[in-house]
């Protein structure tokens, strides 16, 4: 009994010593501080192209692959080239993947040229499924006083009975930001996010209607 009762008296007295030398370092600003974040979130208006043409197929869309740096909330800029790094003090809502798959389901959907659109997993099943490599998603100086944004996606349209690769494309959208400040750089990045969904909208209408009549 009197050796349980010491063991939980040392106890005690550690456990108090090492909270008393954590107040301490936290007083003296050696733990490090949590860094406030504003977040951002583009969300591009996207008109519907009267060129675009009607599909009488269902489409699922799969979440976006990207690398580990492009996988972050973080926004990222090339300050030049070479050298990658994040916005201080500023992060997107979602990892850019998700920002990236939330505009074009919506966008897709509210199209209204596709028979069904949905995600990747929700248990539809669609005659065709967009698999897309997320390559670059963000800002490039450039050697220039304002950056870039820069936006490039790699697609391949896929029907599933097959399993086969329709056509496939890589997507490059370059739109410059209206100065350094992070929300002109958001501003820009709405308007290159709408330009390269409007443009995989009227690339995946024409691919996925020819390989169906050619059927």
């Amino acid at each position: 009994m009197n050796r349980y009762l010491s063991a939980r008296c040392v106890a005690g007295i550690r456990i108090t010593a090492l909270l008393l030398a954590a107040a301490w370092l936290a007083g003296c600003g050696i733990l490090p501080k949590q860094e406030t974040l504003a977040l951002y979130r583009p969300e591009p208006a996207i008109a519907v192209d009267a060129a675009w043409s009607q599909a009488n197929w269902q489409l699922q869309i799969a979440r976006p692959y990207a690398d580990t740096m492009h996988d972050s909330a973080r926004i990222l800029v090339r300050p030049q080239p070479g050298e990658l790094q994040v916005y201080k003090g500023a992060a997107w809502t979602q990892p850019a993947p998700d920002l990236v798959l939330d505009t074009l389901l919506r966008a897709f959907a509210d199209s209204g040229r596709f028979a069904g659109v949905s995600r990747r997993g929700e248990g539809v099943s669609a005659q065709y499924e967009l698999l897309l490599d997320l390559r670059r998603f963000e800002s490039d100086y450039d050697g220039g006083a304002a950056p870039n944004v820069r936006i490039e996606i790699g697609a391949r349209l896929v029907h599933n009975t097959g399993n086969r690769v329709v056509a496939s494309r890589v997507f490059d959208v370059a739109v410059p930001s209206d100065g350094t400040d992070v929300v002109q750089v958001n501003r820009a990045f709405e308007r290159a996010l709408g330009d390269a969904t409007a443009q995989l909208i009227g690339w995946t209408l024409g691919e996925g209607n020819k390989d169906a009549r050619a059927r």
